[in-house]
């Protein structure tokens, strides 16, 4: 069943090149599978690797970038299928979250961690059902895994918090997790 996958990454070019190139396999595979790519529309580094190789495969891919973005810091990749402009940063995020039928995360700084933080609260709150699956095959956030084990141990999360974040190491489990995360979810629906 095709998906609408948002993908969050990197747009650093100072990162190891390892992670660009497990972003271009993301990109690649998903469009092979007749997935729709959603990024936040940049051309640099992860994000314009999984959305160029996603076109090469022949995937459709749509890039949300908001206004006042500063083209040296990540500039707009103009050959998306569609590109979206949004006023803000929040209203980007917004859009992509709209967009979604699931959501993959792979390594990043800040603006990617704080785009995993906010779906996965939403979906411990059931604010959506949304599949979210953080694809990690070199331990970057192993660092936030101990944490969130930490704080379940202490009580601050639930164990259902914990559980709506799957993770994979490798790109073919990453979709085969959001892919069959989505059915599930769809199938409880049509019971319901």
């Amino acid at each position: 069943m095709p998906m609408t996958i948002t993908v969050f990454c990197a747009s650093s070019t100072r990162i190891d090149p390892k992670h660009v190139e497990v972003a271009a396999a993301l990109g690649a595979e998903l469009a092979r599978r007749g997935h729709t790519l959603v990024t936040g529309g940049g051309v640099r580094s992860c994000m314009g690797a999984v959305a160029e190789a996603a076109r090469a495969e022949g995937g459709r891919t749509v890039g949300v970038v908001p206004a006042g973005m500063p083209e040296a810091q990540e500039a707009p990749d103009t050959e998306n299928d569609e590109l979206v402009r949004t006023p803000d940063m929040r209203s980007r995020k917004a859009e992509m979250d709209r967009r979604a039928d699931g959501f993959l995360i792979l390594p990043g700084g800040i603006g990617t961690l704080e785009e995993l933080l906010e779906v996965w609260t939403a979906r411990s709150l059931n604010f959506h059902t949304k599949p979210i699956v953080v694809l990690d095959p070199y331990g970057v956030y192993e660092p936030l895994r101990t944490l969130m084990d930490h704080l379940l141990a202490e009580g601050f999360n639930r164990p259902a918090a914990a559980e709506a974040v799957s993770y994979a190491t490798e790109v073919g489990e990453a979709l085969d997790l959001l892919e069959s995360e989505f059915r599930r979810v769809g199938e409880e629906l049509l019971e319901f």
